[in-house]
């Protein structure tokens, strides 16, 4: 039986504010470079305002994932609340405009504000992010239709929305549900902080409802508390079934069973390192669709990561398929 979606993600709904900056400015207002930090609402206005030349974007971290997969014509659609503002009317349009579907209505009621991220990249290309989680960390069971889920072949769940126990709900909710229409479900990791203070609860989901795992060295590392990767990859694949880790610059490791690849990657000086994990993570889903092996997968994952990287902004600027038929894929 053909599904009507080839993924569905849940996560943030959250709109990309970017701005060039340098670390003299970074200093002057505080911010951390390199890292993503929550702000509160206050702080981040005062951020907004301290933005020159703003690029505005639908973003968040499984969103634009799917943005890099509609990019490779894959059928996707994203459950994740924005309010009935500018920004979350800006959003919904700009998913759907995207090609990917966008099922749940921004919200007329309450006073949560739509979320952003206000994000500065330094000339070496990393980049800060302060980001006001507002309205779409609420997205809890009742977010999830689950005729939507049902209708995926795979899920793909975003590990930011664990701070929040209807969050949790909703998570586990879709993974059920895309089971039992014979669906995969796996989550991105999103951050070593956020699997710190979460470390039992995605161990629990890792073992009991999930069929793949995606993250980098540093966040296995925090879940399974230990700084050597092997000892780590032990302990995520008797988890579960697949465990995809990236290294920032060093080869890929993707394990299914007792199948394990290592994936070159070539090294590249990113003008801009925002998205590079989520167009990884699309491409590698890309694979996994189009039935490619484990290590083809992973090269298509790698291609769209340095596509991602080479400019500013956190979703694919070219068509990847030229891109990986020159790659033999």
């Amino acid at each position: 039986m053909t599904k009507r979606y080839e993924v569905v993600g849940i996560g943030n709904a959250v709109v990309d504010v970017i701005a060039q900056s340098d670390d003299s400015f970074l200093e002057h207002m505080g911010i951390t470079k390199g890292i993503m930090q929550l702000v509160e609402r206050s702080r981040g206005e005062t951020l907004y305002a301290s933005m020159d030349d703003r690029v505005q974007a639908a973003g968040g971290s499984v969103a634009n994932t799917l943005a890099g997969l509609g990019n490779m014509g894959r059928s996707t659609a994203f459950i994740g609340r924005v309010r009935d503002d500018a920004l979350g009317r800006f959003y919904a349009e700009a998913m759907t405009n995207g090609g990917t579907d966008f099922p749940n209505a921004p919200v007329a009621s309450g006073d949560l504000p739509t979320s952003r991220s206000m994000i500065f990249v330094s000339p070496d290309g990393e980049r800060s992010m302060n980001t006001y989680l507002g309205i779409s960390s609420e997205v809890g069971p009742d977010d999830v239709d689950e005729d939507v889920v049902k209708e995926a072949q795979f899920l793909y769940l975003e590990g930011y929305l664990f701070d929040k126990d209807q969050g949790k709900a909703a998570f586990t909710k879709a993974a059920r549900a895309v089971h039992a229409a014979g669906g995969m479900a796996g989550i991105a990791l999103s951050d070593p902080f956020c699997v710190d203070r979460h470390r039992a609860d995605f161990q629990a989901l890792l073992t009991n409802d999930l069929d793949y795992v995606i993250g980098n060295e540093a966040e296995f590392n925090t879940l399974y508390e230990t700084k050597d990767l092997e000892e780590t990859l032990k302990a995520a694949t008797a988890a579960c079934p697949l465990v995809v880790c990236t290294r920032s610059g060093d080869d890929v490791i993707i394990i299914r069973g007792d199948e394990r690849v290592q994936v070159p990657v070539h090294r590249v000086v990113p003008v801009d390192a925002t998205g590079a994990g989520d167009q990884f993570a699309a491409g590698f889903l890309n694979g996994l669709i189009t039935g490619r092996s484990l290590l083809d997968a992973g090269r298509m994952g790698c291609i769209a990561a340095a596509e991602v990287i080479s400019h500013m902004g956190a979703r694919p600027e070219q068509d990847l398929r030229p891109l990986f038929d020159q790659a033999g894929l």
